[in-house]
């Protein structure tokens, strides 16, 4: 009994990254065009509707004794104290006091979000930073934090308060936003969301444009085909400036 073979026919699931490439290649231009409008978009968007913000930065030193003469125990007990007054520094107490003197018209919640609290490594100095629209605000609420603080720890702890080696300036330079960053940032969703777009279309895109796809996707051989006539008319005027 006779049995027909059975062309192989390849599984159209599988994806060719040839034909993702050459499908990218074919559209560099229009995907180059669309990163360079993201980018004007979002850089308009930023200079348009985007408030600047500005950061001014106090600093304070955590104290553990007043003396010329400092123990392994009296830096180890600074360390801690050092941790203690990162949370302390934003705790209820103080923010509202803050509030209070400077008649900001804003919740301790609010407050606490726009202040950044750092430790410089191996040191037992606190950098405390206030974010703010207003340049000099900033400033204002960041000498305010660290004045309110210290007074707040020597009234309610048993410690040295710790001592202001720094009060803040008046940021001339916003912090935020980076116009460069976000320029470059529109500039790469712009690329990125185009090239997913055209990989998908190329993806999706089952019709048959080469003798090569007839026999990859029906299994069919070709016996002829019939050339493209611009081709053919290329083809002999090459022939004829040779």
């Amino acid at each position: 009994m006779e049995t027909k073979e059975k062309r192989a026919v390849p599984d159209n699931d599988v994806i060719d990254l040839r034909d993702l490439y050459f499908a990218m290649k074919r559209k560099f231009l229009l995907i180059l065009a669309v990163g360079l409008l993201g980018a004007c978009l979002y850089g308009a968007y930023t200079a348009l509707f985007m408030d600047p913000l500005y950061t001014s930065t106090s600093s304070i030193l955590v104290l553990s004794k007043e003396t010329e003469l400092t123990s392994l125990t009296d830096l180890q007990f600074g360390t801690q104290l050092t941790s203690d007054y990162q949370v302390l520094l934003t705790s209820t107490g103080v923010m509202d006091q803050v509030i209070e003197d400077l008649d900001l018209d804003v919740s301790a919640k609010q407050l606490r979000n726009s202040i950044a609290i750092t430790n410089p490594e191996n040191t037992r100095i606190l950098e405390v930073s206030v974010t703010n629209t207003d340049a000099a605000l900033a400033k204002e609420i960041a000498d305010q934090v660290v004045e309110v603080f210290c007074k707040y720890v020597g009234d309610k702890m048993e410690v040295i308060p710790p001592k202001i080696i720094e009060k803040g300036k008046i940021p001339t330079v916003q912090s935020s936003p980076s116009m460069l960053k976000n320029v470059v940032m529109g500039f790469l969703l712009g690329v990125i969301i185009s090239g997913g777009i055209i990989c998908l279309i190329a993806v999706m895109d089952d019709s048959i444009k080469s003798e090569e796809d007839m026999e990859k996707y029906l299994g069919i051989a070709v016996l002829a085909s019939v050339p493209d006539r611009q081709d053919y008319i290329n083809k002999k005027k090459k022939k004829r400036r040779k």
